[in-house]
């Protein structure tokens, strides 16, 4: 059999958690996922997986080999995407992760044209408001507002700035009325992201003055297209970066409240793990996403 495949269905094994969700990451059978295994175990002469009914375990040899596994699948991504990017032809899986907000409004608007312009790209994208580990889940890029990377093997790029900034629906503020300083929030109906960095808490600025307002909120929530959608339905004021509610504001479909206020700033990284060769269909979408970006000049437009 194949090595490479035996190798790669150890890796998914391990990652997965099971050999079903490794045989249907790698759109293959149980079955033939089981033999992949049994022939590498066969080869090496030792267990890798101790199996039973309910669970899977995996050996001190397995871990071993699984760790220089995933190092030699990595080399051979990295040689595959060499010679991709000589003959102009790039390929394979390019693994995106980002938030849910931003993957609906900033990757999947571009990925049409990204894949006429490089069709032998496939782009797999994992949306999600938890971080992925870049490393153990195989991305290839992820969008970031953290500021630093735990992990030191990861490289973060700026893709732009963006302002955090407190909406409304014209409904809600005509019936509540426009709040005019901070502490007025605090006689409003506010809904909170949650995952957010001290989300009960808002730090707002205005030249030198400082004030931190404790939110007492209607509504919380781990998903930013739920609130913008509250929001529209005039439920409350929220506070979200520009980069999600700025179409609503153009449209008319929410207005800024205490815009002359200022909340703490984030930053969108590009963030991918640092390799000796960089793989062509990753350098080619981080280019094709940059300037993207540029072109419609979004940093200004977010930080006005």
């Amino acid at each position: 059999m194949d090595r490479f495949a035996e190798i790669e269905v150890l890796v998914q094994i391990v990652e997965q958690g099971s050999i079903s969700k490794a045989a249907e990451v790698l759109g293959q059978s149980v079955s033939a996922t089981s033999r992949h295994l049994a022939s590498l175990e066969e080869r090496l002469g030792v267990r890798l997986v101790n199996r039973t009914t309910r669970r899977i375990s995996f050996t001190e040899e397995g871990e071993l080999f699984c760790s220089y596994g995933k190092s030699i699948l990595s080399e051979l991504q990295d040689a595959e995407a060499l010679v991709g990017s000589v003959s102009h032809s790039p390929s394979g899986t390019l693994k995106l992760t980002a938030s849910t907000s931003f993957s609906m409004l900033h990757l999947m608007p571009l990925i049409p044209e990204f894949t006429r312009k490089y069709p032998r790209i496939h782009v797999d994208i994992a949306a999600s408001n938890r971080y992925h580990d870049i490393i153990e889940t195989g991305v290839d890029l992820a969008i970031r507002t953290r500021r630093v990377e735990e992990d030191s093997s990861i490289t973060m790029r700026k893709l732009a700035k963006t302002r955090r900034r407190l909406v409304a629906s014209p409904d809600y503020i005509g019936e509540m009325g426009m709040p005019r300083h901070p502490e007025d929030l605090e006689r409003h109906r506010m809904m909170i992201y949650m995952l957010a960095d001290d989300p009960m808490r808002l730090h707002m600025q205005k030249g030198n003055s400082r004030t931190t307002i404790n939110v007492s909120p209607t509504l919380t929530c781990n998903e930013g297209q739920l609130l913008m959608a509250a929001a529209r339905d005039g439920m409350g004021i929220i506070a979200q970066p520009s980069y999600i509610v700025q179409q609503d504001l153009e449209a008319g479909r929410l207005v800024r409240v205490l815009d002359d206020w200022d909340l703490p700033q984030l930053t969108i990284n590009i963030a991918f793990p640092a390799r000796r060769h960089m793989p062509a269909k990753t350098r080619l979408f981080i280019e094709f996403l940059s300037d993207h970006f540029k072109a419609n000049n979004y940093e200004d437009i977010w930080l006005s």
